[in-house]
């Protein structure tokens, strides 16, 4: 680990909601969010940056912030994501876990809830 990163196991951590919700109700696992799980791990794994004081990509139940799905959330920083297609995970990837610069045009809006 390096001096600038945070304390604490990993420097990132990215969870991904993959709920599935009864009734037809809208939820992550309905736009690919177990694909785009598999991706970010893939990728992660595929650019050195996973283990101890790295990146570690993790799966998530109903995250509640269902209107904004599919959504991951990267801390320790906090910030929640929307994404389409694996493009937009590897630009989450390398921008934000990577290089440390949040993916504004990815950001979910505050207000978005369940």
């Amino acid at each position: 680990m390096s001096a600038a990163t945070p304390p604490g196991y990993y420097r990132h951590h990215i969870f991904f909601c993959l709920n599935e919700r009864d009734g037809g109700q809208a939820c992550c696992a309905q736009h690919g969010a177990q694909q785009a799980f598999e991706h970010c791990k893939a990728r992660v794994k595929a650019l050195g940056l996973a283990g101890p004081g790295q990146v570690r990509v993790n799966k998530a139940g109903c995250l509640d912030r269902c209107a904004g799905g599919p959504v991951a959330v990267v801390y320790p920083e906090g910030v929640w994501y929307t994404y389409v297609d694996a493009s937009d995970i590897d630009e989450i990837v390398t921008s934000h876990l990577r290089d440390g610069v949040v993916v504004e045009r990815l950001r979910l809006p505050p207000d978005v809830g369940r």
